[in-house]
């Protein structure tokens, strides 16, 4: 029992690390990023196919925190551009911005607050279009 909380702790712990790394970029900075232009930062939601289909930060792209490390070379375009990663709350999103960094990628943020606080401002969110119903 002990040895299980020892581990946790550590974890949790290596995980806040990561995500510290990363300096943070509010909601309305990133809001006028986005709206700036389209190149000006990449949004990177490390939820679910599911909870970000339901809804996600508008341009957002979706690679889930536990696909990422597989996934990287999808995003080898974008090393050289700002990075905004953010998921439900910021546990995954330190499990991914540490990933990144250790990818070589330098220009990283976590949106503070992350997608709880962006919906918690009424900020715009985009969803994925309900499927057409089958006949």
């Amino acid at each position: 029992m002990l040895k299980a909380l020892v581990t946790a702790l550590a974890v949790l712990l290596s995980t806040v690390a990561c995500a510290g790394d990363a300096p943070g970029i509010n909601g309305d900075a990133l809001q006028a990023r986005i709206a700036g232009s389209e190149n000006a930062v990449v949004v990177l939601d490390v939820r679910t196919a599911k909870e970000f289909a339901e809804g996600h930060v508008p341009g957002a792209i979706n690679i889930s925190h536990d696909e990422l490390e597989g996934r990287l070379a999808e995003l080898d375009a974008d090393r050289d551009r700002e990075v905004v990663v953010y998921c439900r709350s910021g546990h995954r999103a330190g499990i991914a911005l540490g990933l990144l960094e250790q990818a070589g990628f330098k220009r990283l943020y976590h949106l503070e607050g992350d997608y709880l606080g962006w919906v918690a401002a009424s900020r715009p969110v985009e969803a994925a279009p309900e499927p057409a119903p089958a006949y």
